[in-house]
């Protein structure tokens, strides 16, 4: 075999190694269609039922290809508020996080946590990436690790105080003197 041969081989495997991962992804994206966000789904309603805990498990659609199953915390009054005038004040809102699983354009499925935020207080602390799977490695017992990570996180948010210096809050914040962030519209 001449060296042009070798070149060619080589390339043709990389060419293969190509022609596969593309009929991965449409193959991923159909596993996602028959049934595995469903699956998503009712594992994720089984562990808010059987663990008591608020939430609700929602799926994202708005994208073809791009959808994903949510366990969301929800959102409520953060119990902070904007005084307006005398009369009128102007809650601040607060999303308390959720864990996402979400399929990428490969069809894989990341899984994220979102912390939690407060409209207008700060900046939204970027989603922590727990994985990324192929559908078939998304087992059962990883979603109970899963949750106990988002747990933990959640948790680790809403119990912030400075005595941990090494344990940051989800935001930065910069007060000006009239008490707004700076950079935020009045």
């Amino acid at each position: 075999m001449d060296d042009l041969q070798m070149e060619i081989f080589s390339l043709q495997r990389k060419v293969d190694q190509y022609k596969e991962v593309l009929q991965n992804t449409l193959k991923y994206r159909e596993e996602w269609k028959n049934g595995l966000s469903e699956k998503i789904r009712n594992i994720l309603q089984r562990l808010v039922t059987a663990t008591s805990l608020e939430a609700e498990v929602i799926t994202r659609s708005e994208i073809e290809n791009l959808e994903a199953v949510l366990l969301s915390l929800g959102t409520a009054k953060s119990g902070m508020f904007q005084k307006v005038n005398e009369e009128v004040r102007r809650d601040l809102i607060k999303h308390n996080g959720s864990l996402v699983y979400q399929q990428l354009f490969n069809g894989k499925i990341i899984v994220l946590i979102n912390y939690p935020f407060i409209e207008n207080y700060g900046q939204p602390r970027p989603p922590k990436t727990i994985a990324i799977y192929r559908p078939e490695e998304l087992k059962e017992p990883y979603f109970i690790r899963h949750m106990e990570d988002f747990m933990q996180e959640i948790t680790n948010w809403e119990d912030y105080d400075d005595d941990e210096p090494n344990k940051k809050i989800g935001f930065q914040l910069n007060f000006n003197p009239d008490g707004l962030e700076s950079g935020q519209p009045e």
